[in-house]
C-alpha cells in the first residue's frame, strides 16, 4: 500500500460483522502510521461511527433531504453546486486518527438526480486528499455504482459460519460484475469462526472460485465491548480478532 488513494470496500450480509471488520481494518491502518484515512459508512444502518467511537450528527442522506427542501430559499449570489458542497462538508466528522462520512438512508420521493451529482463529485475529490478510504457497504452494490466513481483496490465480502453466507458471497461478488463496478479485487473473508471448516465449506469456496482472504475467530472481547457500549476500534491489540485482522490486511494488501 505504498500510494496514496487506495480504496477498501467491505460487503456481506446482514449479521456477519462487516462492520466491526471495517473498523479492526482502519484500528490497524491507523496503528502502522497508514494515515490519512477517510472512512466511509454507506449501510443505511449505519453504525460504524459507534464501532469507531466518534459521534456523527449528520448523514449525506439527510442533508439531501434538506437541501431538496431548502434549495429554493439558497443564499444570493451563491451558486447551486456551491451551496451543496457548503453543505456536504458540514457532513464530514473529523478524528486525530481518521475522518468519517455517513451516507444515510436511501432516496425518497422527488428528484434527486442533481444533488447526487454534487455529492458524488465531492467525494471523488474528498478522496484524492486520502491515502486509504475505508467503504462499509450493505450486502447490494449499487449503492456503491451510485457513491463514487473511483476505483475499488480491494473488495472483502465477508460471511458468518454458515452456507447462507457463502452463497451471499457469491451473489455479491457476481453483482459487481453485472454492474460493471471498478473493483480490482474481491476477496472472502470469514468471520466468528468457533471450529474448524468442515470440508463442504471448502469445497463451495473451491467450486465458486471464491478468493479466501482469512479466517476471523469468534472473539469474546467484541461481545463484551459491543454489550458495554465500548468502540471495537479500542479492542486490545492481542485481541484474537484484532491480530486475524491484521494479518489479513498483511497478507492481501
Amino acid at each position: 500500500m505504498k500510494d496514496k488513494n487506495f480504496n477498501i470496500a467491505i460487503a456481506g450480509k446482514g449479521g456477519t460483522g462487516k462492520t466491526t471488520f471495517a473498523g479492526l481494518i482502519i484500528k490497524y491502518l491507523t496503528k502502522n502510521k497508514l494515515t490519512p484515512i477517510l472512512a466511509i459508512d454507506a449501510d443505511a444502518n449505519a453504525n460504524l461511527n459507534e464501532v469507531l467511537g466518534v459521534k456523527a450528527t449528520k448523514s449525506v442522506g439527510a442533508v439531501r433531504e434538506e437541501s431538496l427542501k431548502e434549495i429554493k430559499n439558497f443564499p444570493s449570489g451563491m451558486s447551486k453546486e456551491a451551496y451543496l458542497e457548503l453543505c456536504f462538508q458540514e457532513i464530514v466528522v473529523e478524528s486525530k486518527e481518521f475522518d468519517l462520512i455517513v451516507m444515510g438512508c436511501p432516496e425518497g420521493p422527488g428528484c434527486y438526480c442533481y444533488s447526487n451529482h454534487v455529492f458524488r463529485k465531492y467525494i471523488d475529490i474528498l478522496m484524492e486528499n486520502y491515502k486509504v478510504t475505508v467503504m462499509d457497504n450493505e450486502a447490494g452494490m449499487e449503492h456503491l455504482s451510485r457513491r463514487t466513481t473511483k476505483d475499488v483496490d480491494i473488495l472483502f465480502i465477508v460471511t458468518d459460519l454458515s452456507m447462507r453466507g457463502l452463497r451471499s458471497a457469491v451473489k455479491i461478488r457476481d453483482l459487481t460484475s453485472e454492474l460493471k463496478l471498478n473493483i480490482k479485487d474481491v476477496k472472502l473473508v470469514i468471520n466468528k469462526a468457533t471450529e474448524d471448516l468442515v470440508p463442504e465449506f471448502y469445497d463451495f469456496i473451491a467450486e465458486n472460485n471464491l478468493k479466501l482472504a482469512g479466517i476471523i475467530p469468534s472473539d469474546d472481547l467484541i461481545f463484551e465491548y459491543d454489550l458495554k457500549g465500548r468502540p471495537i476500534f479500542n479492542l486490545s491489540d492481542n485481541s484474537k480478532a484484532v491480530v486475524a485482522v491484521e494479518n489479513i490486511i498483511k497478507n492481501n494488501i
